[in-house]
């Protein structure tokens, strides 16, 4: 019972130690907060801000955040400082560390802690000091990238004492970065100015160049110096090699794209021999087809917009397949080995198909949302990658390969295969040709709006749409070779980083001419494409 007693008043008397260190420690607090009515020029208020941020105490962010956004007030008749919102003719006060309401006063009655842009810097480099001690890893991550970006020489010690806590490695890291951007700014040695030198170099990333950069003319003549100009210089190589990558990564989305808009037409223009100038007009009915089946989720059923996309792929796949049979069966069968009337037709068939969509849905562009999944981008390095545009690839793969074990693995697909390679001797082994047409040119438009569903993502939904993808489409496949899948796969990622690589010295339109003139260049020495097939379009 004794040793119980004894280790119950142990217990109390720990406990009213607590309380009393903590009383103190606020009154030592609220005696800093009070300085602020007392101060008289904006350099003193900086060294009560400072004070204030060397306590480590979070509970000061508040007033800090308040004199940041000119919110904190002082009283006239006592001093006693507030937080404080304007109501009116009068102020709506709270305690400055709890927040707790105080009442209101009229505005005569106080005086507004007065700040400037120099004290908001301040306010924000010293709170990302108060964020090092959160027990959350994301919070501490956070304030070292923030204080990284706005290097305090007096941050120095505490960084310092921050790195020594750290557990988690990336943290660390992060940390040790914003300290060597401090040291840059401090009166430290040189010793310790190149070790920051290194490690700022060694991050490698824009942030780290910009900060480089701006310490070049500021540095001292001599070792600092040559090591400043040395890591901007390895910085700026390792960035250049990370830009590359980049434009890779843009020309191969560049390139997943031209491949949807192109697969179809390899098809058709392989199989049939038809240069059918609608075929952008197929991309477009899958476009729209996407915004109706949006514009039904979103009044009717919007907790399955996540679902819009996997709902609008066989519709678009339907009714751009069953306009393109419309339009073989309608008017193509009967031109069939006169090039030049097929172009002219299915061109004007492409002008009613736009009309049609002007009169029906307008001719303003339409929204069409990115499903959660498809939105939003990460990093990977230097390089940024959207999530749509990497979905849209992996999409353009799949219908790729899964065209290619229909031609390869079907009995459809044979015939089709059969067909191009001598369509007298196909139809001499009892393959009817013409119904062969009909559903290849079917396919082929499907696949064109199916692409539109994925354009529709990344592209203003128009009647116009299909205009933008016509021309590369069949450059993609005079390039790669007609009717060869896996030379409209080879031409569209060529094309695309090609284009990609040009822009930034040519501009896109003079890009774009640049790769039609190459193009035409290299079908003077290959006329059949990268892939040349041997069939009916050769024989021609």
């Amino acid at each position: 019972m004794t040793i119980l007693l004894r280790r119950i008043l142990i217990t109390l008397l720990l406990s009213l130690a607590l309380v009393a260190q903590a009383s103190a420690d606020d009154a030592s607090l609220r005696a800093i907060v009070a300085k602020f009515a007392t101060a008289k020029n904006f350099q003193a208020t900086e060294a009560i801000v400072r004070e204030l941020a060397g306590t480590g105490d979070p509970s000061v962010e508040r007033p800090l955040a308040a004199l940041a956004e000119g919110d904190l007030y002082f009283r006239k008749s006592d001093n006693a400082v507030f937080i404080g919102k304007e109501a009116g003719q009068s102020v709506r006060l709270s305690d400055p560390l709890t927040g707790e309401s105080a009442g209101e006063e009229p505005k005569g009655a106080l005086t507004k802690v007065r700040v400037n842009n120099s004290l908001r810097r301040t306010v924000r480099d010293v709170t990302g000091t108060l964020t090092l001690g959160s027990e959350d890893p994301a919070v501490r991550l956070a304030a070292a990238e923030t204080m990284f970006g706005n290097p305090d020489p007096e941050a120095v010690d505490g960084l310092a004492a921050a790195i020594a806590k750290e557990t988690v490695a990336s943290v660390k890291a992060k940390l040790e970065q914003a300290r060597a951007a401090a040291v840059l700014r401090s009166d430290l040695p040189e010793a310790d100015k190149l070790a920051a030198i290194e490690r700022i170099a060694a991050r490698g990333d824009r942030a780290a160049l910009s900060l480089l950069i701006g310490y070049e003319n500021a540095a001292p003549e001599g070792a600092v110096k040559d090591a400043t100009t040395a890591a901007i210089a390895d910085v700026n190589s390792r960035l250049a090699v990370w830009a590359a990558a980049q434009n890779v990564w843009y020309g191969l989305s560049l390139g997943s794209v031209l491949l949807l808009a192109a697969i179809g037409l390899a098809i058709t223009f392989g199989v049939m021999g038809v240069i059918n100038m609608a075929h952008g007009e197929m991309v477009m009915i899958g476009a729209y087809t996407t915004f109706v089946v949006q514009d039904l989720i979103r009044g009717s059923f919007p907790g399955l917009f996540d679902w819009s996309l996997a709902i609008a792929l066989p519709l678009a796949f339907l009714v751009a397949g069953a306009v393109g049979l419309a339009i073989e069966r309608g008017i193509i069968r009967f031109l069939y080995g006169r090039p030049l009337e097929t172009l002219l037709a299915t061109w004007g068939v492409s002008l009613i198909l736009q009309q049609a969509v002007r009169t029906i849905f307008g001719p303003t562009n339409r929204e069409v949302g990115n499903p959660s999944w498809m939105s939003g981008a990460f990093n990977l390095g230097e390089m940024s990658i959207t999530w749509n545009r990497l979905w849209i690839m992996a999409f353009a793969l799949a219908v790729f390969f899964l065209l290619l074990f229909v031609m390869k693995r079907t009995a459809w697909g044979l015939q089709m295969r059969a067909v191009t390679a001598n369509r007298r001797m196909a139809a001499s082994m009892g393959i009817r040709t013409p119904w062969v047409d009909a559903l290849t040119f079917a396919l082929g438009s499907g696949i064109a709006g199916i692409a539109g569903v994925a354009l529709s993502q990344i592209d203003n939904v128009s009647p116009n749409l299909g205009q933008g993808y016509i021309i590369d489409s069949f450059m993609v496949v005079v390039f790669g070779g007609v009717g060869n899948l896996w030379g409209t796969l080879v031409g569209a990622f060529s094309l695309g980083v090609l284009n990609k690589f040009l822009e930034p010295y040519a501009g896109a339109v003079l890009g774009k001419i640049l790769v039609l003139v190459l193009i035409i260049l290299f079908i003077q020495k290959r006329p059949r494409g990268l892939f040349a097939l041997k069939g009916r379009a050769v024989e021609a």
